[in-house]
């Protein structure tokens, strides 16, 4: 199968995608458009950004062909050697998992909108790209030799600026997306044998030398602990805009990553996440890239693919991605606690964890697991998770006295699960982690990962092993800790995002997107999208409390008494003041840091 990607209007965003099939041997062949990507686990149903299609034979005749399904289509091919298939594809929006295209540059992510013949899944696949004669590409594919000579990859070509890459199959070529450009910035290096490139497009001044220095430090501690490597070479390609935006999406040989605005690239809190979203995006690479569900062993394009082992995918992900960086000395001890404080902050404001379990909720991403949803429903895969795992890591180096740990259990799943071709189970998993810990894992799997049990108590001991604790303090906002709600400037208005349940607020009949019009005859306001109902909050402090609220458009007075204290707390991992030698031995062996 071969596709052939062009463009002639590049403000127009439409790319023009040429699929041909050789070898045709069916009086009819079924076209298939992926519904959803990997790495996302909803329907994203691509087929709605095609302006054009049409069939052709080798020689240029039209063919018959009828839609069927949403994103397949049915083509006569009876008495042709060749199929020919002719579409477009609208590409207008930059994050780590979409298609772009605009004077600048050609951003592709091949499983939006590469077409497929079903049975002909496994079949070698060649992707070539007519480009301007001075770009270069970003990718994570094998290049193939030229008519004339040459080699495609990261160098512009006398060629027409034609470059070609080879995939094995379909799924590597959807597993591969790729930016075009004349203004990329690249470097590359090694680490343990496995050469490692890092791109930027998008206006940005990269710090090359501090860069390498720490991507180095996770790498190679990520390595070191699974001790090989799915692929001989990686790429990080950034797609650096001027806007906020923070977004990743792993590939096996590749990772995209979406981050803004570019003037603060390499400065305080975005280069923190430009940090741990790299990290996190790595671990991809074994953890779901090779080591997966056996419900995607292999993926299906066409539907949903359900699983409810997204706290493993996700979950374990998010908490090496965090961990490995303060293992490695990325991160320090105040940064780690810092991202692992916004993990418990998520889990505890979330009181849909009462309601759905995390396993279930993995199951659910496919219904809503990307937006909001309704209040109080479900939990966070990656959230729940991060501290799902940091609980089975810390069950495994307790009952195996510190011998094993969880970094034992993702190596077992790589080299007895992915290096073999086999998905595992939910049951293969719960075996593993009780192999390494030599001790039933009943009670968490059932209370915590299929139950909806507190975490409280089970984290509590947890931090207790290594010499830590779960400490919950007041918020600086009065009305989340005394009124029980928590708000938000939207377009100007402040507006409810979220209601303790129970709470006064929640008695009084205040509810999630009201509008607070004012407070005690005081307007509420908004200015650099900040308001000032907290101020005012504050400054009533503990009096009687009347608001005006609008409910879809219908205004109301709400009266309620605050009770300081009672509601949203702040939740922390901190270190213990007073500790034993055994704890201490703990945080450093599961730290490998100082205490």
């Amino acid at each position: 199968m071969k596709y052939i990607i062009s463009y002639s209007t590049p403000h127009h965003h439409y790319i023009d995608i040429e699929f041909i099939a050789d070898k045709i041997t069916q009086s009819e062949t079924l076209i298939q458009l992926p519904a959803w990507r990997p790495g996302r686990y909803e329907l994203a149903n691509f087929a709605k950004n095609i302006q054009k299609w049409a069939a052709f034979d080798e020689k240029g005749n039209a063919l018959k062909f009828q839609k069927i399904t949403k994103d397949c289509w049915k083509v006569q091919t009876k008495g042709i050697l060749e199929l020919h298939i002719k579409y477009n594809y609208y590409g207008a929006e930059i994050n780590a998992g979409s298609t772009y295209l605009d004077a600048t540059h050609l951003y592709m992510n091949p499983v939006n909108c590469c077409v497929y013949v079903p049975e002909r899944i496994k079949e070698e696949c060649v992707l070539e790209l007519k480009l301007a004669k001075d770009y270069i590409v970003a990718i994570g594919l094998a290049p193939s030799p030229l008519e004339g000579g040459g080699i495609a990859f990261g160098k512009p070509m006398a060629t027409e600026g034609v470059r070609s890459f080879i995939a094995k199959d379909f799924h590597e070529l959807v597993d591969s997306p790729f930016v075009a450009s004349n203004n990329l910035q690249h470097t590359k290096f090694v680490c343990n044998r496995v050469e490692f490139n890092i791109w930027f497009q998008g206006e940005c001044k990269p710090d090359w030398s501090m860069l390498i220095s720490d991507f180095i430090k996770f790498i190679n501690e990520q390595l070191l602990m699974m001790k090989a490597f799915p692929c001989e070479a990686y790429h990080f390609i950034f797609q650096i805009l001027p806007n906020k935006i923070y977004h990743g999406v792993e590939h096996t040989t590749s990772t995209v990553i979406a981050l803004g605005p570019g003037y603060n690239l390499m400065k305080g809190e975005l280069y923190d996440d430009l940090l741990g979203v790299s990290s996190h995006e790595l671990f991809h690479a074994w953890n779901i890239k090779t080591i997966r569900p056996i419900e995607m062993q292999p993926y299906d394009y066409t539907k949903e693919n359900y699983s409810k082992l997204g706290y493993v995918c996700e979950g374990i992900t998010t908490y090496y991605g965090d961990y490995l960086l303060y293992r490695s000395g990325v991160f320090n001890e105040h940064q780690y606690l810092q991202t692992f404080a916004k993990r418990l902050q998520k889990h505890f404001d979330n009181f849909g964890r009462f309601y759905l379990s995390v396993a279930d909720s993995s199951f659910d991403t496919w219904l809503d697991g990307y937006t909001p949803g309704i209040p109080n429903r479900k939990t966070n895969i990656y959230d729940e998770g991060c501290l799902l795992a940091f609980i089975t890591d810390i069950f495994i180096r307790k009952n195996s006295t510190n011998k094993y740990s969880l970094d034992d259990v993702m190596r077992y799943l790589y080299t007895e699960f992915a290096l073999k071709n086999k998905g595992y189970s939910e049951t293969d998993y719960k075996g593993v982690v009780e192999h390494f810990a030599n001790s039933p894992f009943d009670e968490v799997f059932n209370n915590y990962v299929n139950g909806t049990t507190d975490y409280q108590p089970i984290l509590q001991d947890a931090m207790n092993y290594i010499g830590c604790e779960l400490t919950f303090t007041l918020p600086s906002k009065f009305h989340e800790h005394a009124v029980g709600i928590k708000v938000q400037e939207v377009n100007g208005v402040c507006k409810v995002t979220a209601v303790y349940p129970g709470s006064v607020a929640d008695i009084a009949g205040i509810t999630i997107n009201d509008d607070i019009l004012s407070i005690n005859n005081m307007q509420v306001k908004t200015d650099s999208s900040v308001t000032n109902f907290s101020e005012w909050c504050t400054y009533f402090g503990n009096i009687q409390l009347i608001f005006t609220i609008a409910t879809n458009a219908i205004i109301k007075q709400i009266t309620l008494q605050p009770e300081p204290n009672a509601y949203y707390k702040i939740a922390q991992m901190k270190k213990q003041t007073s500790v034993n030698e055994k704890q201490k031995n703990n945080f450093e062996n599961w730290s490998k840091n100082n205490f």
